[in-house]
């Protein structure tokens, strides 16, 4: 059953919502709302706050609650080069043996002598828990909701105990760099709870009290790798009670027959920089506190939701609804996959917009594999920046859902790279330049890192260019593009002095590279010139000429770098018919023909070398490697495959895709993707696959409803944003596009497309225009 936005409102505001022993309570009315009956009882059921710095994630406990704490700084480790001298006497001969076909031999040699040092890099950890215990609500609760509410970056628990009705709220403000907490009930004096950290850090932080209402977790960092510990960090709490008492002891803080209880957390490390460490965490949050201390919770909370919806509220979505929409959020994720829920996707859609304004934003660190919500010292994966597509995936949906701002500490990132990569470029390339691999961490380590099988890839720096052109290809500042063309030169210049000439075909390669992280099952999976390095650095070499043009300079290089992209290898489409990953024949000789990475398919996605319109053989040849690949896989991976297929035009396709990743198996109750088990690029992934259902930004054209699925025949994507400096609204009904509205943010001719209708648009700085479709035809308003 479809339903009107008003037809749901009313059955949400009179639906009775069970919780948990019995419990009844009101559901939340709003669609953009997650939310429970019961207490999170596992990690990936708590709810996630984040103030772009530092995160939170909420349980809901009733006599005890559990606020897991992370601030963006504290890795392991302290500042090191791993760079390793060996390399280079080394490559000569593992080039070689590619060369020669004896990939198993060049991978020894790599793996002894090619490797960074240490191996393995350094995890992001968790400062642990504040933990609230609650005497004498040892009851049963009633009335109990948990929620998450997406438009007002709020976690919120409500229930009664003994006829009282208690409410809990979670925010996590960017602009006072606290995560808040205020405790409430509907009478009086009601209010009695005992605070204290918990932390697994092995330098065991100490808990403290300071004056007489803030309590202090204080320690360092973990040494990992044989890489010594070199942070000092810091989290405190200052409680401000309205009524009641406040007493301390031995690392507890008591607060008894309060009306009000307001927390405000801060947490700081001594990183500055990734190769200073000499903060002072102490001071960064007396300072914080004493700021925020002066404001009541109502303007703490006005100031942050202010600068929330100032960018959540620029999209909004709607693809229909229906009563499924009326469940607990962790009951519709379980039955999804047989259920109609199209209300689920726009939730799922506007979460992963949520999460990236909360973990990405100016002057933190970037999003890594976790955002920046982690509850262990050793996360999967050390939590990093694993730059062979999950990084890269966290920002998919920041440019086109106008989110701009979350990329800035991408690029930040980037710059320090320039930095650390320069130095591996020179001591294990003798190559000009800088170059970064597969993964790096808080310290900008650029080394090749786990094995060679995984790590010996040079073109995570050249993929991460991307998105600085990118940045400035959808709002065109010309100062911002000539503060990054250093970068991008840089990035460039590394490949103009490693690539070398394959003896077979003469053509430019990589070499040693990989296919990330797939072995062609000829021994290894190093190789020569995989077809993602080739794509990427084409993309490379395209967006520094494009740049250099625009900034009137550099014409030599960019003349350089047009021959050298002229060389590179192109696309070769196999005896299968399919898009051939390695320069060799071997798809389907590779151990996984199913892999989760579907790197030689970049140059459809998020690179639009291959589309449909203009390179339909290679499309086709896309298809077939895709169809080989299947649909299943990890959490991310079904979203590059949803972002593959809405490319490729087949929306139905992409909304069986989006409908696995949607699923139980896929996502977590609390709605954070599973690899399993959990990485958030997915989610980021899941928002971006969607926006390119419904509008695709590529090849110098905008296309409206590229990819539409019959299971969303009537619905509006408004807010987005197209390369060019424009931002497009689109409604549509019965499958057909009923309106598109274009707002310029700078002059400009767009070309845009809707089926086989085309129209050219000049627009001027701060004009709007209005399509819609007439005989067929898209025509001006």
């Amino acid at each position: 059953m479809r339903l009107t936005r008003r037809t749901t409102l009313a059955l949400a505001a009179g639906a009775a919502s069970g919780g948990f022993a019995q419990a009844r309570g009101a559901a939340p009315t709003s669609p953009l709302r997650l939310w429970y009956r019961q207490p999170a009882q596992e990690w990936v059921e708590a709810l996630p706050v984040g103030s772009g710095r530092m995160g939170a994630m909420v349980f809901g406990g009733v006599a005890a609650e559990r606020l897991q704490l992370n601030e963006d700084t504290l890795w392991a480790g302290g500042p090191y080069d791993p760079a390793n001298p060996e390399a280079l006497k080394a490559l000569p001969e593992i080039r070689a043996l590619i060369d020669a076909g004896d990939y198993a031999k060049a991978t020894e040699i790599a793996d002894a002598r090619f490797m960074a040092t240490p191996k393995r890099q350094m995890a992001y950890q968790t400062i642990g828990d504040l933990k609230l215990t609650f005497p004498g609500l040892d009851g049963q609760p009633t009335d109990y909701v948990r929620e998450l509410d997406l438009d007002g970056a709020i976690a919120t628990t409500r229930f009664k105990v003994g006829g009282t009705g208690y409410t809990r709220q979670v925010i996590g403000s960017y602009p006072d760099r606290v995560i808040a907490v205020r405790l409430s009930a509907d009478r009086g004096r009601a209010i009695t709870v005992d605070l204290a950290f918990d932390s697994p850090l092995k330098s065991k932080p100490v808990s403290s009290i300071e004056g007489r209402d803030t309590l202090v977790l204080a320690g360092a960092n973990d040494t990992q790798q044989g890489i010594a510990a070199q942070l000092r960090f810091e989290c405190r709490v200052r409680v401000l009670n309205k009524g009641g008492t406040l007493t301390a002891r031995e690392g507890v803080l008591s607060v008894a027959g309060a009306d009000e209880v307001v927390l405000l957390i801060a947490a700081a490390t001594s990183y500055r920089r990734f190769d200073d460490v000499g903060g002072d965490p102490t001071a960064t949050n007396r300072a914080v506190l004493a700021q925020a201390s002066t404001k009541r919770w109502q303007a703490l909370l006005a100031t942050h939701q202010a600068d929330h919806r100032a960018m959540f509220r620029r999209v909004s979505v709607d693809f229909g609804t229906t009563t499924a929409a009326l469940k607990p959020t962790d009951e519709r994720i379980k039955v999804s996959q047989t259920t109609d829920d199209p209300a689920l996707a726009a939730l799922y859609y506007q979460y992963g917009r949520y999460l990236l304004i909360a973990c990405s934003r100016p002057g933190g660190q970037a999003a890594n594999l976790q955002g920046i919500w982690n509850d262990q010292t050793s996360p999967p994966w050390g939590g990093k920046y694993t730059i062979n597509i999950n990084t890269e995936m966290n920002y998919w949906p920041a440019e086109p859902t106008g989110l701009a701002e979350c990329v800035k500490p991408l690029i930040e990132m980037v710059r320090d790279l320039s930095v650390t990569g320069a130095r591996t470029a020179k001591v294990m390339y003798n190559a000009r330049g800088w170059v970064t691999h597969h993964n790096t961490d808080l310290w900008r380590a650029s080394g090749p890192i786990d094995g060679a099988k995984f790590g010996v890839w040079p073109t995570g720096g050249a993929w991460l260019c991307k998105h600085l052109w990118d940045h400035y290809d959808y709002n065109r500042d010309r100062a911002y593009l000539a503060d990054v063309y250093p970068l991008m030169r840089g990035a460039a210049l590394f490949f103009l002095d490693a690539l070398v000439v394959d003896p077979k075909s003469g053509k430019l390669v990589t070499n040693p590279s990989i296919s990330p992280e797939n072995s062609h099952g000829h021994g290894s999976s190093l190789v020569a010139g995989p077809t993602m390095d080739q794509a990427i650095i084409r993309d490379l070499f395209t967006a520094c000429i494009k740049a250099a043009a625009i900034l009137g300079t550099d014409a030599d290089f960019s003349a350089e770098l047009a021959t050298a992209r002229d060389k590179l290898a192109p696309y070769k489409i196999g005896k299968d018919g399919q898009l051939q990953e390695w320069q060799e024949d071997w798809d389907a000789d590779a151990t996984d023909i199913h892999h989760r990475h579907v790197s030689h398919l970049y140059g459809v996605f998020p690179s639009d070398q291959i589309a449909v319109d203009t390179t339909p053989k290679l499309a086709d040849a896309a298809k077939v490697s895709l169809n080989t690949r299947g649909d299943i896989s990890t959490g991310w991976a079904i979203a590059w495959r949803l972002n593959l297929w809405s490319r490729l035009g087949d929306g139905d396709r992409a909304h069986k895709i989006l409908s696995l990743l949607l699923g139980p198996e896929r996502t977590y109750p609390n709605m954070f993707d599973a690899h399993p088990p959990f990485q958030i690029d997915g989610n980021f992934g899941g928002t971006s696959g969607m926006t390119e259902m419904i509008l695709q930004s590529r090849n110098d054209q905008i296309l409206l409803l590229p990819a539409l699925p019959s299971a969303w025949p009537t619905g509006r994507l408004t807010g987005l944003r197209a390369r060019g400096a424009v931002g497009v609204d689109v409604t549509w009904t019965r499958g057909k596009l009923e309106a598109a509205v274009f707002t310029a943010a700078a002059d400009g001719r767009h070309h845009v497309r809707y089926g086989g209708s085309v129209i050219d648009l000049d627009i001027k700085k701060g004009q709007r225009v209005r399509l819609t479709v007439r005989d067929g035809q898209l025509r001006r308003a």
